[in-house]
């Protein structure tokens, strides 16, 4: 069953009251969405980003109490600034959902056997069978190495190219075989070896990086004056990207060096939380998901 993570610690950090627009840029379930609406109502309003449209139904489903207070949005939440005029809230949960993690159909657990698929959405063209099949041998290393941080990228990637010569990759068992082969046991860190490779090719897949910095420089643009941002990422590269966007934002001063004194007015916003806020050991416990997720958020305050 699907849990929101950290739902207590985002219902505080963004302070909600009656008659604010707040925005879940990753819907899913509705889980997050369904304690926004209850602070918000009756005057508030809620709008839903979710691309896959097998979650935004079960997403309107649980939100249909509060229908005349929601609007659910079947895009990925790169649209932001084109759909939202400006909002006084805003959510991203950058994290798989149980219903993608567990389908048979997805291909994104390499604990079961499934299609390599990897898709959010079926509205994008692109799956891991074509980037496990097709791509170029380097291309396929640069991609393990730059958006899975694995050390073992070019053995890897020369074993998934070796192995497809005479056969395809055709489903997730055979590619994590292929992984444990290639990785050195040093290596393996109590983890499963095909963990950083299917974050690398689900990211590839999904556009996930460019996207969300796309989103979050949108988010900014269309928050009103006293505005909270607030995302929880669940893996480093999500959260370098998160922490540098608001850390830049932040800053006291952004005029040039070369001016004698500052003429900017001080910062635009302001961050929520020196460090990112991290689930109890209770909610980890209950929730194994949850044990790498981080809530930062930012404030707008001019």
């Amino acid at each position: 069953m699907h849990k929101s993570v950290l739902l207590d610690e985002v219902i505080q950090i963004l302070n909600l009251k009656n008659g604010l627009t707040c925005v879940d840029c990753t819907l899913g379930l509705g889980g997050h969405s369904e304690k926004i609406l209850k602070k918000i109502v009756p005057d508030g309003h809620l709008y839903g980003f979710e691309w896959d449209k097998k979650n935004a139904e079960r997403a309107e489903n649980k939100l249909k109490k509060y229908a005349k207070n929601c609007t659910i949005i079947g895009k990925n939440f790169i649209h932001l600034e084109e759909e939202i005029k400006e909002a006084d809230r805003i959510l991203f949960d950058l994290g798989i959902s149980s219903p993608h993690l567990d389908s048979d159909e997805r291909g994104f657990s390499f604990k079961k056997e499934a299609i390599l698929d990897m898709r959010m959405s079926d509205d994008t063209s692109l799956t891991a069978y074509q980037v496990v099949n097709t791509y170029p041998q380097e291309k396929l290393a640069e991609i393990i190495f730059k958006y899975g941080e694995e050390k073992d990228s070019r053995r890897i990637a020369k074993n998934i190219s070796k192995y497809r010569k005479n056969k395809k990759i055709e489903n997730t068992t055979e590619l994590v075989e292929i992984i444990k082969k290639s990785k050195r046991q040093g290596r393996w860190g109590g983890k499963n070896p095909a963990t950083q490779t299917f974050q690398a090719i689900r990211i590839e897949v999904n556009n996930e990086l460019e996207n969300i910095e796309k989103a979050l420089q949108g988010a900014m643009k269309i928050l009103k004056k006293d505005g909270i941002i607030a995302v929880i990422t669940f893996h480093s590269l999500e959260d370098r990207i998160v922490k540098n966007i608001f850390r830049e934002a932040s800053k006291n001063c952004k005029c040039p060096k070369e001016l004698p004194k500052c003429i900017c007015n001080g910062p635009e916003y302001k961050l929520l939380s020196r460090k990112p806020i991290i689930p109890t050991e209770k909610e980890i416990t209950e929730n194994p998901r949850s044990r790498s997720a981080k809530l930062r958020a930012i404030q707008k305050l001019i």
